[in-house]
């Protein structure tokens, strides 16, 4: 077995650490732009005033930063050639999500929104895979560099992983869809034009087959945001949708009618599996910093590394990211080369264990700074909320336990 990272993914992060150096690090640090990642992060990038939305010109900064990675040849690496992109491996794509959160906080790779140089893009995937030819024309290459936004609405009041118990419906009236129910947490609606709503149109509650995916547009007459979520984590772009009497068209159907959870699941486990690696480049950014810290902090006349309760913490977790990177790796280099239901254990075993250990890092790192480490002016409370809600979202830790035990015992099918 061969564990180095092949020469044209070490090609590719050489390339990436010299376009960070020549064009993002200039950019961030100009007009005061580092406000945005310095101990006035949060607050310089919240409207608070606007129900916490995203600031105008956070998310400026944040289109700057792609239009520039694009133009490099560097935003659309992992998306298909058709798309413009390079075919990225999953493997890849794992080293590049670890290599660029490994380097902290910055316009490079920001943890608050997962803007990043090389970018993610799970509704260009789905309309990559589901579009009709007109929806591709209307949607797919403004998904992609920041013209058409899409929000994301499955998550109901009552209903977050039990996503087939959903109770918001569809009907037929003729040559439109009359969509009824509310969604919570429906990620990217505060600048979005259209919503991806997954509703109920045939079957019965916890089936999974009845759901379908419909793109709304939310100037639609009974479309209302009825206020923002402000989460630990802010600024939000989270809103609570109600939907009364909406009517769409019958080509507002993404993929075929009920199977909407076949479009909501495109792309899971190379998303989580990218997730889980962004995880442990977090976690040893925190390690890292711990251990410079510790050597060069003076206590009781001694270096801190000296004492053991500082030394065995961080060792644990040295041992940890190293065991969980190497499963990553792996995972992703199956994924590359067999269904990915076949290694679906696998991805929920890296997720929520990368999840945790960056967690506990964060923590950590935190503990081992003392008095500065609890302050702003440390990267790591920033660190600790954002990856705090990947042990929630992107199903849950439990959610993930319980596919591994499923499989584990029979209960559940790979394929």
């Amino acid at each position: 077995m061969d564990f180095e990272i092949s020469q044209d993914i070490a090609q590719k992060l050489d390339e990436l650490d010299t376009f960070i150096e020549r064009e993002i690090r200039p950019l961030e640090s100009q007009d005061d732009n580092v406000r945005f990642f310095d101990h006035r992060r949060e607050w310089a990038r919240t409207d608070w005033e606007n129900d916490g939305q995203p600031r105008t010109d956070w998310e400026a900064l944040l289109a700057e930063m792609r239009r520039r990675a694009d133009a490099a040849g560097h935003l659309r690496f992992g998306l298909p050639k058709k798309l413009g992109g390079s075919d990225g491996s999953n493997l890849a794509m794992a080293v590049i999500r670890e290599h660029l959160a490994a380097k902290g906080l910055g316009l490079h790779n920001d943890l608050q929104n997962e803007s990043s140089i090389v970018g993610n893009f799970p509704f260009a995937i789905m309309m990559h895979r589901f579009g009709t030819p007109a929806q591709k024309r209307e949607f797919l290459e403004g998904a992609i560099t920041g013209a058409k936004r899409v929000g994301f609405g499955l998550t109901e009041p009552d209903h977050g992983s039990d996503a087939t118990w959903l109770e918001t419906t569809a009907r037929r009236d003729g040559q439109t869809w009359v969509l009824n129910g509310t969604k919570r947490f429906n990620s990217g609606l505060h600048n979005a034009t259209h919503d991806m709503i997954f509703a109920r149109t045939s079957g019965e509650p916890g089936d999974a087959q009845g759901i379908t995916c419909l793109l709304v547009p939310v100037d639609t007459p009974g479309f209302k945001v009825e206020f923002m979520w402000w989460t630990f984590n802010m600024p939000t772009d989270h809103p609570e949708v109600s939907l009364t009497e909406v009517r769409v068209p019958e080509d507002a159907v993404l993929g075929e009618e009920g199977q909407g959870l076949a479009v909501a699941q495109t792309f899971v486990h190379e998303n989580r599996i990218r997730q889980a690696a962004s995880s442990v480049g977090a976690a040893q950014f925190c390690i890292d910093e711990s251990v410079r810290y510790a050597k060069e902090r003076i206590v009781f006349g001694k270096p801190l590394w000296t004492n053991q309760a500082i030394q065995f913490p961080l060792a644990e977790l040295q041992t940890e990211c190293e065991m969980v990177r190497t499963l990553v790796h792996k995972t992703a280099w199956q994924l590359d080369r067999a269904h990915h239901m076949d290694v679906t254990d696998k991805v929920s075993m890296c997720n929520y264990r990368a999840n945790r250990l960056v967690c506990n890092a964060a923590d950590t790192a935190i503990q081992v700074h003392g008095g500065i480490g609890y302050t702003r002016h440390k990267p790591f409370e920033h660190i600790y909320r954002h990856h705090r809600r990947y042990r929630i979202t992107e199903g849950s830790e439990e959610i993930q336990i319980r596919r591994v035990a499923g499989i584990l015992f029979g209960k559940a099918a790979k394929r």
